[in-house]
């Protein structure tokens, strides 16, 4: 059988906004750590991301966004894209390899050259808008790496799915006119970025959840409406958003998702992708700021893509 394969690169490690910003490197060192102490390393095959190209990013990106990014990049310091985003002098390279792995990891899918893919990668991606970077995100991972699947492979529908504490507003955004792109999301409402309790149609499926709600009320969304629409759907290729700030233990957020609760979530969407997707699965990484638990549900998440 087809090893489960793990996409990285020591850039998205090298990125860094500042002292105490909790977007840190430390959460990719943490996750590397875990895998290993965990065992999972022999099952999984290990790639270099590679940096997305330019027409890669055009597919989510307006250009004058690509261009932006670009231009800012630094030579020295910090360059600040929002109060919460900035950029170092190995940001521009860290951005164009968490967004280039999501897309090799669907090639290595579609080959039948992996059973299914983790991104672990930094920045994050999710609210990166089709214009504008914000909240840690520079480019759009899973979208690009959506819309791949779409252009360069031919797929007719593919589904999102994103359990981060915080709504993926730019994966939103990116394809709340687009009905090849169901995306399936739970998030903390109200709560940053302050939007998507009531921009759901056919084929977004936002479930807003008030603070405090924990693995049962996580467990419920899924079932009552995740995945009803997702057997409807009948995406050809899964995607993950995977968000680990819903956690009782991390600090930027006010869920109270247990370590089962994202191997529960790992496990439904394994089915769903063994229905109707050949088994087809492309997770990438997106936020959780406690780094013991991040490292933690990652292994929950990867013991069942390599199981």
């Amino acid at each position: 059988m087809t090893a489960s394969a793990l996409l990285t690169h020591p850039d998205c490690v090298r990125h860094e906004m500042g002292a105490h910003h909790p977007e840190s490197p430390e959460r990719l060192k943490a996750i590397l750590r875990a895998i290993e102490s965990a065992g999972l390393a022999p099952l999984l095959q290990v790639h270099e991301a590679p940096e997305a190209t330019r027409e890669q990013l055009l597919r989510v990106h307006a250009p004058e966004h690509v261009d932006l990014i670009f231009d800012s990049a630094p030579q020295a310091s910090y360059a600040y894209l929002d109060p919460d985003t900035s950029m170092n002098p190995h940001s521009l390279s860290a951005a164009l390899r968490a967004a280039g792995a999501v897309v090799r990891a669907v090639d290595l899918v579609m080959e039948g050259k992996a059973r299914n893919a983790f991104c672990a990668v930094r920045p994050p991606g999710h609210h990166a808008t089709p214009d504008r970077p914000m909240g840690f995100c520079i480019f759009n991972n899973v979208a690009v790496g959506a819309m791949h699947a779409l252009e360069a492979h031919g797929l007719e529908r593919v589904a999102v799915l994103d359990f981060d504490v915080h709504h993926g507003n730019g994966t939103e955004d990116a394809f709340h006119e687009d009905p090849r792109v169901m995306m399936c999301s739970t998030f903390q409402h109200p709560y940053y970025p302050y939007c998507g309790s009531d921009s759901s149609n056919e084929h977004i499926i936002n479930v807003p959840l008030a603070a405090m709600t924990g693995g049962e009320g996580f467990r419920e969304a899924v079932e009552k409406f995740w995945l009803p629409a997702l057997d409807r759907f009948s995406p050809q290729m899964v995607f993950v958003s995977a968000g680990f700030d819903a956690h009782r233990e991390d600090p930027l957020a006010y869920l109270e998702f247990e370590d089962e609760d994202y191997r529960w979530v790992t496990e439904k969407l394994v089915e769903v992708a063994d229905a109707h997707a050949n088994g087809r699965v492309v997770s990438t990484l997106e936020g959780g700021y406690n780094t013991v638990a991040l490292g933690r549900c990652v292994v929950e998440h990867l013991e069942v893509l390599t199981a």
